[in-house]
């Protein structure tokens, strides 16, 4: 990975990190979650899950825009990060009580489905989409109407020549 691969990702983490930190800050200011000392609930563990799916889309979006090449890639890449950064929150919340144990292990699980969903949507609206593979490639052509015009007249073609009469 070059400088500007490596910029893309560190970007997208970095976007996630400060903005959804920034939302707690403010979800906790104004009441709407606990004081940072007590746990949160389950509907909250759903608010904050919603949010940070959100903003992790957005993330990986950016890092998609910001790759030199390969746009998916590296919103994959920011992806199995996320998954990294996960299970390290997995690890050092699990026993002090901070909300339910769900929690953190869906916020790992999640970091690749939603890179991918940005990545994806990066894609769309650039144009910069992948080749597609040749099963993709063989299904459309099969699909064509003019080919299939274009096969049967071959066809019909070649028996009309050969010496097959049925």
């Amino acid at each position: 990975m070059n400088k500007k691969s490596i910029w893309a990702v560190v970007a997208g983490a970095l976007v996630i990190i400060v903005v959804t930190t920034l939302v707690d800050i403010v979800l906790h200011a104004t009441g709407v979650f606990p004081p940072m000392n007590q746990p949160i609930s389950d509907a909250l563990a759903v608010l904050a899950t919603s949010y940070r799916v959100v903003i992790s889309i957005g993330g990986a979006w950016l890092t998609a825009r910001l790759a030199p090449d390969k746009p998916m890639k590296h919103a994959m890449i920011l992806g199995y990060v996320g998954v990294a950064l996960g299970l390290v929150g997995v690890v050092a919340t699990w026993n002090l009580g901070l909300g339910p144990r769900w929690y953190p292990i869906l916020l790992a699980v999640l970091a690749i489905p939603q890179c991918w969903a940005g990545g994806r949507i990066y894609e769309m609206q650039s144009g910069k989409r992948r080749r597609p593979t040749l099963i993709q490639s063989t299904l459309v052509r099969a699909a064509d109407p003019t080919l299939q015009r274009r096969r049967a007249d071959i066809y019909l073609s070649y028996r009309a020549n050969s010496n097959l009469k049925t």
